[in-house]
């Protein structure tokens, strides 16, 4: 069973901090040189140091305990701020970023491409490099045993969204040189404003994958199935349950699931387990000729089951919890 962990503070605050410096150096070689990619870049930059701070907000809401509102947490928090975060990536990131690139197109306007833009450039691909390589130590930290594919579809949304920003804000950088130098060398500033539409599009699609994920968490997600096929195994693998019944389940946060089932008890492993400290054969001789001693039987038999089944219920739920950790929340109802 794949373990998940929350992401913590420290690659999300890198990342907060690393944007804030590239985008203000991002803005001054923007205003300097009327660069339509750059401008694109500032507002990228921009863009992910909010969104980085809505997540860190979310990491720092979710950890709340339960209360009397909100029985089972403050998880979905985090879903939440990186929800708000995913959307301000696709209206201000990629909106901007493609209506600047469009009018360039439309009324290009004379570039003043000096030495500066490129340094800048330079200093902020060092920058993102670095926040990026926080956020991939993280990851490979909480899913030490899995694939690069498998740990970004495993990843939780902030961790996926700090990871993604950073990687696309690299191949940002990388347009924007690209782009910058194709004009410089050409005349045509037709490909400065291709270069901004092209950061556009990356953004649009990095937040409709972050959307589409959060949203998924937000509507309430069933645990991963193998993980549900291992539950399941395990409560078959009691021998007083014969059969699990309607099981469903749903993430509360990273790592906090909750699941209801309904089960069938097998009744002769009751019913050994009910009366395995007296022989039937002596009870029988006890009641078989006495009325009022027989009904005395049935009452002790009425009321032992019903008490024995709510016993094994809490024997099973707490087996799930020590085997699996990251149930927290366990409804389990007799069919």
């Amino acid at each position: 069973m794949i373990v998940r962990q929350t992401v913590g503070f420290v690659p999300v605050a890198a990342a907060v901090l690393g944007n804030a410096l590239v985008t203000m150096i991002k803005a001054g070689a923007a205003i300097t040189s009327g660069s339509s990619v750059m401008f694109s870049e500032a507002v990228h930059s921009l863009a992910d140091t909010l969104n980085q701070a809505f997540i860190l907000i979310g990491v720092r809401r979710s950890y709340k305990k339960p209360d009397d509102d909100f029985g089972y947490g403050y998880g979905n928090e985090r879903f939440f701020w990186a929800l708000i975060s995913a959307c301000g990536i696709f209206f201000i990131g990629a909106g901007i970023t493609l209506y600047n690139g469009v009018s360039s197109l439309i009324n290009p306007r004379p570039l003043e491409i000096h030495t500066l833009v490129f340094v800048v450039l330079g200093v902020s691909f060092i920058i993102e490099s670095l926040t990026l390589w926080v956020a991939a130590r993280g990851l490979r930290k909480s899913y030490p045993d899995a694939a690069w594919r498998e740990r970004l579809v495993l990843a939780d949304p902030s961790t996926l969204a700090v990871y993604l920003e950073d990687s696309v804000a690299l191949i940002g950088v990388a347009v924007a040189t690209v782009s910058i130098g194709a004009s410089y060398y050409t005349g045509n500033v037709f490909w400065d404003g291709l270069g901004s539409i092209v950061i556009g599009v990356l953004l649009a699609a990095t937040a409709i994958i972050l959307i589409t994920k959060n949203r998924s968490y937000l509507l309430g997600r069933s645990i991963p199935e193998d993980e549900r096929e291992e539950i399941i195994s395990a409560l078959l693998a009691e021998p007083s349950i014969e059969r699990v019944i309607d099981f469903k389940s749903s993430v509360l946060g990273i790592g906090v699931y909750r699941i209801k089932c309904e089960i069938e008890f097998n009744g002769p492993a009751l019913f050994k387990e009910a009366y395995q400290r007296k022989y039937l054969k002596e009870q029988y001789e006890e009641v078989k000729n006495d009325y009022e001693t027989f009904k005395r039987f049935c009452v002790d038999y009425a009321d032992r089951i019903p008490r024995l089944m709510g016993k094994k219920i809490d024997e099973v739920e707490l087996k799930l919890k020590e085997h699996f950790p990251a149930v927290k929340h366990i409804d389990i109802e007799i069919n």
